[in-house]
C-alpha cells in the first residue's frame, strides 16, 4: 500500500525525535565521563573512592592481559541472571497468589512494607552468618533487593485490570482462575514489563560493588 505524504512526513519526524533523543542520551553520557575524569585528576573528588574513567580503562587492559576478564564476567553475569530470573519466578508466583486469595496480601502486606523498607545492604553481615561468604551470599542479597520491588509491581498490575472486562467474565461464569489465565495476565503485560526493567536494575544494585560482590567473598576476589 502507497503511503501518503502524511504518512512520509509523520514517519520521518518520528525517526527525526528518535536521533535527536539518542544525540543528547550520546551527548549526556561523554559530558558525564570526560567531567568524572576531569573532577577525579584535579582532586576535586576522591580518586580512591570513586576512581576515574582512566583508572577503569587501565583495569580492564590489565585484566585482558592477564586472561582474567572473562573469569570475572562470567561469573558476575550468571550470578545475576541467577538472581534476576529467581526473582522474577518468585515474585510472578507469589503476586498470583495474591491475586487469587485476597486474604494473603492482607496478611502479609505489613510485613512486605517492613522487608521494603529495611536497607538491604545492612543485612549483609546476617547473610553472611546464614550462606557464608560465598557466591551464595551474592545472589540472596540481589534476591532480597529485587523480590518485594516486583511481587509490589505485578500485584498492582494484576488489582488495575479494566473492572468492566471483569464484570463481562463474570457474567459468563469465567472462574477466577481463568479470569487471571485470559483477561488479567494479558492485561498486566505492560506492568510485567516494567517489572522486569526494574527487576534487572535492583539485581544489579544488590550484585555489582559495592553492594554485593565488595562485602562478601567469591572465586572472583582477587580483582579488587
Amino acid at each position: 500500500m502507497k503511503q501518503s505524504e502524511k504518512q512520509i512526513a509523520f514517519l520521518k519526524n518520528i525517526k527525526k525525535e528518535k536521533r535527536i533523543i539518542l544525540l543528547f542520551q550520546i551527548s549526556l553520557t561523554i559530558i558525564f565521563f570526560l567531567s568524572w575524569e576531569f573532577l577525579s585528576s584535579k582532586g576535586y573528588i576522591n580518586s580512591f573512592i570513586y576512581s576515574s574513567p582512566s583508572k577503569i580503562i587501565i583495569t580492564i587492559k590489565d585484566l585482558i592481559i592477564t586472561n582474567n576478564i572473562l573469569k570475572h564476567v562470567f561469573t558476575t553475569v550468571l550470578e545475576c541472571l541467577i538472581a534476576f530470573i529467581l526473582g522474577t519466578s518468585l515474585g510472578f508466583g507469589i503476586a498470583i497468589i495474591f491475586y487469587l486469595f485476597p486474604i494473603t496480601i492482607k496478611i502479609f502486606d505489613p510485613f512486605l512494607t517492613i522487608l521494603n523498607s529495611l536497607p538491604k545492604v545492612a543485612l549483609g553481615p546476617i547473610i553472611i552468618i546464614m550462606a557464608g561468604a560465598n557466591p551464595k551470599s551474592i545472589i540472596l542479597t540481589a534476591l532480597l533487593t529485587n523480590i518485594i520491588v516486583n511481587i509490589s509491581t505485578i500485584y498492582n498490575g494484576f488489582t488495575n485490570t479494566d473492572e468492566v472486562k471483569i464484570k463481562l467474565f463474570k457474567t459468563f461464569k469465567a472462574s477466577k482462575r481463568q479470569m487471571l489465565h485470559y483477561l488479567v495476565i494479558p492485561s498486566a503485560y505492560p506492568t510485567i514489563i516494567t517489572s522486569l526493567k526494574l527487576n534487572i536494575s535492583l539485581t544489579l544494585i544488590g550484585l555489582l560493588p559495592p553492594v554485593g560482590e565488595k562485602i562478601f567473598f567469591n572465586k572472583c576476589y582477587s580483582r579488587y
